[in-house]
């Protein structure tokens, strides 16, 4: 560390949402920063090859650069938003970038063409649930930019307004110190909360240099705290304690939109939906396939899909991983909808994935870093991206 000041151009944004600009010839990382600015900055962590630096003054700001709304955000505050200190069209377009970006340097795809960010209808208040820890005093809160500490929250833009209700709610209730809280809500506005493991999980998870699996770590111990409904293109999914379901609502229906165009399904094809969670995918692939087997690891998620999708006949449910669930299954199956947690897909799951011989594989990624990498094994094993 040092108290030297060094001025920067910033030219790029990585994954993350650090700015990035070069000094003597190694690139310095530069939280709340935008590609464009001019800016002072002190070094406070040497990395060697690389740097990351604090800004200290702005000396020609973005014409891009806003007042963040929530009083929580900035440096040494939650860690849980990157960008809204930039406008929400500036934000759409760095994020394309930092894709284009990963698909090249990570995944050796430079000419890989990608599409302008499809915008949500509403950048705050789109959360459907939520994840709060419990600091040692007993109070909600989330995770620091220091990746270990946890801050007392009193207010989050992301959530739905009627989950910041139950947010303030809950302000003087008193949790176990170090567990998590879960805040859902469902379609029909019903929110529910419930306790969950314990923190140490979600810091590990944050940490740069943590291990990567693709298997979701779920909790074992959580209580019945009911189950909430979301409606997506006019079907009702059950999503129960502790299972997945896509955040934003409206940009989940038009991520199932997306799957099938890409897909193109001509009602004979037999369709593998893995990592599929409560059967969100699996409802409409069914509706366009002669078959849709899908494989999940968490068994109550299973349970939730029975249900949602009891009125098909032509979907097969699996729980188990990837790699023990594919090598069993007896139909040759043409096409896949892969939708891994954030570390991808690791590598038996893939190499399992590989030996189907499919024809086209659809990856849902809510990671540019880690879809990068499997997609360059997939490109290996003989696939080609398409724009």
């Amino acid at each position: 560390m040092t108290n030297d000041l060094i001025t920067l151009n910033l030219t790029g944004i990585a994954h993350g949402g650090s700015a990035i600009g070069r000094h003597e010839g190694r690139a310095i990382f530069v939280p709340y920063g935008i590609p464009g600015e001019q800016v002072q900055v002190r070094i406070v962590q040497d990395k060697g090859r690389f740097a990351i630096a604090e800004i200290v003054d702005v000396v020609s700001p973005s014409p891009s650069r806003i007042s963040p709304p929530c009083s929580h955000f900035g440096q040494g505050k939650c860690g849980g938003c990157q960008f809204q200190f930039i406008d929400y069209a500036k934000q759409l377009e760095l994020k394309r970038q930092v894709v284009q970006e990963q698909l090249a340097r990570l995944g050796g795809l430079p000419d890989v063409m990608v599409y302008p960010t499809i915008a949500s209808p509403s950048p705050y208040g789109y959360r459907s649930h939520a994840t709060f820890h419990v600091t040692p005093t007993g109070k909600l809160g989330f995770i620091k930019t220091d990746h270990r500490t946890v801050m007392p929250i009193d207010e989050c833009h992301l959530i739905d307004p009627l989950l910041r209700d139950s947010l303030d709610a809950a302000r003087n209730e008193y949790f176990t110190p170090g567990s998590r809280v879960r805040f859902q809500i469902g379609s029909d506005q019903q929110a529910i909360h419930f306790a969950m493991g314990n923190i140490m999980d979600d810091i590990a998870e944050a940490l740069p240099d943590k291990p990567r699996t693709s298997q979701p770590q779920r909790p074992s111990d959580i209580p019945d705290a009911g189950d909430v409904h979301y409606q997506i293109k006019g079907r009702s999914f059950r999503c129960s304690s502790g299972s997945f379901f896509q955040v934003n609502l409206p940009q989940a229906e038009k991520l199932v939109d997306l799957i099938l165009e890409r897909l193109n399904l001509q009602g004979i094809e037999q369709v593998l939906d893995l990592y599929s969670g409560v059967g969100l995918f699996t409802a409409f692939l069914a509706d366009h396939a002669d078959q849709v087997a899908a494989v999940e690891i968490f068994a109550p998620a299973i349970e939730d899909a029975r249900e949602n999708l009891a009125d098909y006949e032509n979907i097969s449910l699996f729980v188990g991983k990837i790699e023990e669930v594919l090598p069993k299954l007896i139909s040759q199956y043409d096409v896949a909808v892969i939708d891994p947690p954030r570390a991808g897909m690791d590598a038996p799951a893939l190499d399992a994935l590989i030996r189907m011989k499919l024809h086209q594989i659809v990856y849902v990624s809510c990671d540019p870093a880690t879809l990068a990498r499997d997609a360059k094994r997939l490109t290996a094993a003989g696939y080609t991206l398409e724009n």
